[in-house]
C-alpha cells in the first residue's frame, strides 16, 4: 500500500499538471461513470492528501463535487498519454494531452463538503501536514499498553505512516518496536515525530523513500546499492538476514498488525 507520501506527491501533481484546466472526467470502466459524470467539464479547486486519503475538489457547481480516493493494496493513480486506455480505468482525468487514470481503487466515490470533514476526523495527525499536531496524538500513545510498533501503524494516530516508515523511524533511533506506547518518554515521542515529519517530507520531494544518514549510503560504505522493487536506501526493510549497517547483527522479521515487521535486535533492544 502506498505510504502518505505517495498521496502528497500525487495531489501536488495533479494542482501542478492541470491547473486551472476545464477538464475530461469520465470513468471508461463504467463503475464511476455517473459521479464523474458530475464533475465532467469543471476545473480542480484544489486537490489535498490527509494521510492515505486524496481528495480532489473540483469547482463546486454540484453538492457532491470532492472525488475521495483511497488506492488500498493495488490501486494505483498514473500521469499517462491521453489517449490511453490499457487496463481498468476507474477514473480518467485529462486536458486533452495529460491524463490522470485511476486503476484498482480500494474506493473512489463523490462526497461533500460536509463528508470531507467527518473522513478527515477520522484520521490522526499526518506528519507531511504543517497543521498537524501531534500533542493529541502522543498522549493517547502514552496510555497505550500496545506496542509503538503497533500504535505506528494505527491510522487514526499517525495519519500516513506505513510499514517502511514504522520500522525505518524505529532503527534510526533505537528504539525496540516491541516497547509499550505506556513506556514511550516525551522525549522519544519528540524524537519519533520529528523523524517521520523529515524523512516524509523528504519523501514527497524525492518521489521514493530514502532513510539511510550519509555515512551508511553505498557511497560512503563501499556497498552495492539496494535492488528492490519498492527503491530507495533503508537500513532493516525487506533486509531480513541480511547484516545491520551499524553493527553486522543479522536483520530480523516477524508480523505484526499483519505486516512484515523489521528491526535489528542488537541496536533496538
Amino acid at each position: 500500500m502506498p505510504e502518505g507520501h505517495v498521496i502528497h506527491r500525487l495531489a501536488g501533481e495533479l494542482t501542478q499538471r492541470f491547473g486551472d484546466a476545464v477538464l475530461d472526467v469520465t470513468s471508461p470502466q463504467g463503475r464511476f461513470a455517473a459521479e464523474a459524470a458530475i464533475v465532467d467539464q469543471t476545473r480542480i479547486a484544489r486537490a489535498d492528501a490527509h494521510g492515505k486519503h486524496l481528495f480532489i475538489d473540483f469547482t463546486a457547481e454540484h453538492p457532491e463535487h470532492i472525488i475521495y480516493i483511497h488506492l488500498g493494496l493495488i490501486g494505483t493513480l498514473n500521469f499517462e498519454p491521453a489517449e490511453e486506455t490499457r487496463g481498468q480505468i476507474r477514473l480518467h482525468i485529462s486536458d486533452g494531452g495529460i491524463a490522470a487514470n485511476l486503476r484498482g481503487p480500494q474506493w473512489c466515490r463523490l462526497i461533500t463538503d460536509e463528508e470531507r470533514d467527518i473522513a478527515i476526523g477520522k484520521l490522526g495527525a499526518d506528519p507531511i501536514r504543517d497543521d498537524a499536531d501531534p500533542d493529541p496524538i502522543r498522549l493517547k500513545v502514552q496510555r497505550s499498553g500496545r506496542s509503538i510498533g503497533s500504535l505506528l501503524m494505527d491510522q487514526k494516530l499517525f495519519a500516513g505512516v506505513g510499514n517502511i516508515y514504522r520500522a525505518e523511524t524505529l532503527f534510526r533511533l533505537g528504539i525496540s518496536p516491541f516497547k509499550p506506547g505506556r513506556e514511550i518518554t516525551n522525549a522519544e515521542f519528540t524524537s519519533i515525530w520529528a523523524d517521520l515529519v523529515g524523512l516524509m517530507k523528504d519523501g514527497v520531494t524525492a518521489g521514493r523513500i530514502d532513510t539511510v544518514r550519509h555515512e551508511h549510503t553505498p557511497e560512503a560504505m563501499g556497498r552495492p546499492p539496494r535492488k528492490d522493487d519498492h527503491g530507495g536506501e533503508v537500513y532493516t526493510y525487506r533486509r531480513t538476514g541480511q547484516p545491520c549497517y551499524l553493527c553486522d547483527t543479522p536483520i530480523r522479521d516477524q508480523v505484526m498488525e499483519g505486516r512484515n515487521l523489521f528491526w535489528c535486535p542488537a541496536c533496538q533492544r
